[in-house]
C-alpha cells in the first residue's frame, strides 16, 4: 500500500461537473438539448410551411410554364424540376430523393450530437433541413419540385432552395468568424 501523502490529486473546484475530474480531462457535452431542438424544430416547420404554401399558391394560380412579371428582372414563373439545382439529374428522381433523405438524416444526427456547439446551428441547420425536407416532400408526393422565382439570368428556384443557400451561408460565416480569433494567436 502506498502512503497517504504519496498520492497526488489534481482537484479543482469548478473544474468539471463532479469537481473531481482534472480540468485537462473534463469534457462538456455538445449534444443538442431541449432549447436547441425547439429552435431547430421551429425553423424547420416555418421553412417547410412557407415553401409549401408558396408552391401551392403558384401551382393553383398559374398554369405550368405560365409567367407573371413582378418587378425588374423578377417574375413568378411556374416550372417543374424533376432533378436538383439547374435541372441536373432530371432522370434520376428516385436517386435524388434517396440522397436527399440521407442528407436530412445525417444533418439531424449531426445536430443531435453537436447542436450545442454554436448558437447559430439551430437556425442554420433548421433552414437547411427545412428546405431539403420541403423539396423532398415534393419529390415524394409529385415526382418533381415546383420552382417559381425567376430572375431571367438564373434558373428558376423556390423558397426551399433559398433557405438552403441562406443556411449554408450562415454556417460559412459562423465558421469563418469562429476561426478568426484563433488565427490571431
Amino acid at each position: 500500500m502506498s502512503e497517504p501523502g504519496s498520492r497526488t490529486l489534481d482537484v479543482r473546484v469548478g473544474s468539471s461537473t463532479d469537481a473531481l475530474t482534472p480540468v485537462s480531462m473534463a469534457k462538456r457535452s455538445l449534444a443538442a438539448r431541449a432549447p436547441q431542438w425547439l429552435g431547430l424544430s421551429a425553423v424547420v416547420l416555418a421553412a417547410v410551411a412557407a415553401d409549401q404554401i408558396t408552391k401551392l399558391i403558384v401551382s393553383s394560380q398559374l398554369a405550368l410554364d405560365e409567367s407573371l412579371h413582378v418587378v425588374g428582372p423578377l417574375s413568378i414563373h411556374h416550372v417543374q424540376n424533376p432533378g436538383i439545382a439547374f435541372g441536373l439529374f432530371g432522370g434520376a428522381t428516385s436517386v435524388v430523393t434517396a440522397l436527399t433523405a440521407l442528407a436530412v438524416g445525417w444533418m439531424l444526427l449531426y445536430f443531435a450530437r453537436s447542436g450545442a456547439r454554436h448558437p447559430v446551428l439551430p437556425v442554420a441547420l433548421g433552414l437547411l433541413i427545412g428546405g431539403s425536407t420541403s423539396n423532398l416532400i415534393d419529390r415524394i408526393r409529385l415526382g418533381h419540385v415546383t420552382d417559381f422565382l425567376d430572375f431571367k439570368y438564373w434558373p428558376a428556384f423556390n423558397l426551399a432552395d433559398s433557405f438552403i443557400v441562406v443556411g449554408v451561408g450562415i454556417l460559412f460565416v459562423a465558421l469563418v468568424l469562429s476561426e478568426a480569433p484563433r488565427r490571431k494567436h
